[in-house]
Formats: C-alpha cells, sequence, structure tokens
C-alpha cells in the first residue's frame, strides 16, 4: 500500500525574504557602480576587485531570490515536483561563478605587484567604509533564516564576507595614505580571493551533494530510523532513501513493516505520528510502502 502525503508545500519558516533580497540587491548595486565609478577615477586594483566581488553578489542575491521563489513552485503535470529542483541548481551556480571570479582578480593583482600605482588611500578607506554598512545591514536582514534555506545562507555569508573585506580595504587605505606602500592594493585584492574561497567552497560541497540527491546534511538517517520504528506498532523501516527536492524541502521513500493485527483506523493514528515524526526530522514530503509482519514477498525485505 503507498501511502503519499502532498508535495504542494510551502517553505516553513521562512518569512520576509523577498523584501531583504530586493533591499539587498538595490544597495549592493548601487554600491558596485559607486566602487567601478571611483576605482576607475583612481586607478585602484582594490576597489575595482571588490566591485567585481560584490557585483557577483548582486547576482548570486537575484538567483537566490529566484531559487526561493521556485522553492515554492506547484506541481505540474509535466513537473512533479514543481520547480524546486531549480534552487539547488541555482545555489551550484552561484557558488561556481564566485570561484572563476578569483583568476581574474588574481591575475591583475600579480601584475600590479610589479608595477604598483600610486593611490589616494583615503579615498579607498571612505569607499570601503560605506561598504561595510551596507552589506553587514544586508547580511542582518537574512540572519534570521540563513540556516534554513542553503541559498539563504549563501547571501548572507556573501555579505559577511563583503563586510570583513571592506574592512580590510579600510585598514588598507589608511596603511597606503600614511606609508605610500602601493603594493599593499593588489595584496588586498589577492586577501579578497581567499576570502571567495573560503565563503564559498563549502557552499560548493553542499550544493553538489544534493544535486547528486545525497542525504541533506539536516538530515540524520540513523536516527530517522530510530525515531519511527520506536512508534508503536511499528516492526521494521528499511530499503530509505531521502534527497532534497529544493534547498528548503526534502523527500523520502521507504519500507514501512507493521503489526498483523492493525486495523485501518490504527494504521490511519499510526501513518500520522510518522508523518509528524518525520517532519520534526527534516523530512517534508515521504512515499511509503507498507508490508505487514508475515506478508511474503518474492524477495527478502522487498
Amino acid at each position: 500500500m503507498n501511502l503519499r502525503h502532498s508535495n504542494n508545500h510551502v517553505t516553513h519558516g521562512i518569512t520576509g525574504l523577498n523584501k531583504a533580497f530586493i533591499i539587498g540587491i538595490v544597495l549592493n548595486l548601487v554600491y558596485v557602480l559607486v566602487q567601478v565609478i571611483i576605482g576607475l577615477t583612481i586607478n585602484s586594483l582594490s576597489l575595482l576587485s571588490d566591485a567585481g566581488h560584490n557585483f557577483l553578489d548582486v547576482a548570486g542575491l537575484a538567483l537566490a531570490m529566484i531559487a526561493f521563489r521556485l522553492s515554492t513552485s506547484q506541481s505540474t503535470d509535466k513537473y512533479t515536483y514543481g520547480y524546486k529542483k531549480a534552487s539547488i541548481l541555482i545555489s551550484l551556480f552561484n557558488a561556481v561563478i564566485l570561484l572563476v571570479s578569483i583568476g581574474a582578480i588574481g591575475y591583475e593583482a600579480v601584475f600590479r605587484f610589479k608595477n604598483p600605482e600610486p593611490l589616494p588611500g583615503n579615498i579607498i578607506a571612505i569607499v570601503a567604509a560605506i561598504g561595510i554598512f551596507i552589506n553587514a545591514g544586508s547580511a542582518f536582514m537574512f540572519f534570521r533564516n540563513k540556516d534554513k534555506d542553503i541559498n539563504v545562507k549563501t547571501a548572507f555569508l556573501h555579505l559577511v564576507s563583503d563586510a570583513l573585506v571592506s574592512s580590510g580595504l579600510v585598514a588598507g587605505g589608511i596603511i597606503i595614505y600614511y606609508t605610500h606602500l602601493y603594493w599593499v592594493d593588489p595584496l588586498l585584492s589577492i586577501v579578497i580571493c581567499f576570502v571567495i574561497i573560503i565563503s564559498t567552497w563549502s557552499l560548493l560541497k553542499d550544493s553538489i551533494r544534493l544535486s547528486l540527491d545525497a542525504v541533506p546534511s539536516n538530515v540524520d538517517m540513523k536516527k530517522v530510523k530510530e525515531e519511527v520504528i520506536k512508534t508503536n506498532g511499528v516492526k521494521d523501516f528499511h530499503h530509505l532513501h531521502v534527497w532534497g527536492m529544493s534547498t528548503t524541502q526534502n523527500a523520502m521513500t521507504g519500507h514501512l513493516v507493521v503489526s498483523d493485527n492493525l486495523t485501518n483506523e490504527e494504521l490511519t493514528i499510526l501513518k500520522s505520528k510518522i508523518k509528524n515524526t518525520l517532519e520534526h526530522l527534516n523530512i517534508q514530503h515521504t512515499t511509503l510502502e507498507i508490508e505487514f509482519e508475515n506478508q511474503q514477498c518474492a524477495e527478502p525485505k522487498c
């Protein structure tokens, strides 16, 4: 007997994100334009590199917002899970483009080390200080929901890393202003590269895992089986498969072995308990094959 849990879920516990995404995108896009204009005017590689980094984060915020909206999409005849999986693909793409950006920044930084140019450090520090407030403020809007969705976590970590980079640029600008050590500018660009790697690598791994239908990191398979088997009337729980339908919703299929003497009413109560248990274990969509304890089948544990 197949018991199907409706897949028309909404993203649980995540609220107010559309507004946060829009505000974050607008503020950071304006800041990128300011960095580009001033960076070109004073010929600062660190500002231009950070502008490129921030622009990718603006694109990332836009992609994350799209992914968040797609994660709540309804099923259709052709896409029975809706477009929820797109949120995983977008998080993977977002991580990849950030890593790709490192190459261009690093290459230009090495060139500038050989040929440092005079720069107004005070202007670099002032522009970077503005970035601290913009990125920290934007990150704060995502703080509450950062552990509920990988795309929200991506947005939060990118904004926090941007604020840290801006702090480094402020320090660098002050050093350049007082010491005239102009090689500090390309050095800061290399630091930005390392920040991108550190903030993106774990997210890249998580995205790849979800893309390959691996067990989501917020699901403990051992605990899932233990909790279900503890339910009165359940004898065994096997053939389990768990995967991420989106960055916020997980699905599971499994075979549930129950006592032979359960009535239909008791089975209904049992299913309700298991459904509630699994939702508390971060599994929102469940398909179960029910077997009775002494049911005969063609192969072991069918």
